[in-house]
């Protein structure tokens, strides 16, 4: 994901699925159908987190080595044991009242948290030819300023640009190394106030170089008519 983030080119591994307004323009309309789906809020934050982390989650991408295919098969063998367990000592109600809350609201907190982090209105996407590693990571990835309980609750990732930009710095570690790095902290910043605006965003404008929402399309194609009208 943070080889390919915010790459036109080569879109898909770990990212929320994006069209640009062109490629929406001339989809068909089966997949505009499926896009506005995909990026309904209530798909993506409710029925989301049910299809990624209950489902797809649960099986072992396309080419998985032995070591990877066996932790899943793990991983998921001690849920159901846990599953069973717990049912077994409380009751499968109970177990479900206690459970389903938890599941949702930390699956739609999980999906929110990564929608945010590249989806705001001046973000950075660009064809392979001019795409740029760095670039990437400080403009293509958010700055979420969040309060600080909410900060240590998520493990400091609101420091998107300083993951992307160095995976290997541990979470701990991200807040100091944006405080000490000055040109870290001028980055695109995003409070839980701002963050809203971003729900209406479900394009990326390749010509404003912004994200849009659907009602673009309505005022660029009344200004293509206005601008035909006039020049006949």
């Amino acid at each position: 994901h943070h080889a390919t983030s915010s790459n036109l080119d080569k879109r898909g591994t770990g990212d929320i699925w994006v069209l640009t307004v062109e490629e929406y323009k001339e989809a068909s309309t089966k997949t505009k159908i499926m896009y506005r789906l995909y990026r309904n809020p209530f798909v993506m934050f409710i029925i989301g987190p049910i299809y990624v982390f209950g489902i797809t989650n649960r099986f072992n991408r396309k080419g998985a080595k032995r070591k990877e295919r066996m932790n899943t098969y793990v991983t998921n063998l001690g849920i159901v044991a846990l599953a069973v367990l717990l049912c077994w000592a409380i009751g499968w109600q109970t177990f479900l009242l206690v459970q389903t809350p938890i599941f949702m609201i930390s699956g739609s907190l999980g999906i929110w948290m990564f929608y945010i982090q590249h989806t705001f209105e001046d973000s950075y996407f660009e064809e392979d030819e001019h795409w740029e590693y760095v670039k990437a990571a400080v403009e293509g990835s958010s700055f979420y300023k969040l309060p600080k309980v909410m900060q240590w609750l998520t493990g400091n990732i609101g420091f998107h640009h300083v993951h992307h930009l160095s995976p290997r710095v541990p979470n701990y570690k991200l807040e100091i190394v944006h405080n000490n790095t000055e040109p870290l902290q001028n980055v695109p910043t995003i409070t839980l106030a701002t963050s809203i605006n971003s729900l209406k965003f479900r394009l990326w404008d390749e010509e404003g170089k912004k994200f849009v929402g659907f009602t673009h399309l309505k005022k660029t194609s009344k200004n293509q008519v206005s601008a035909r009208l006039r020049t006949d």
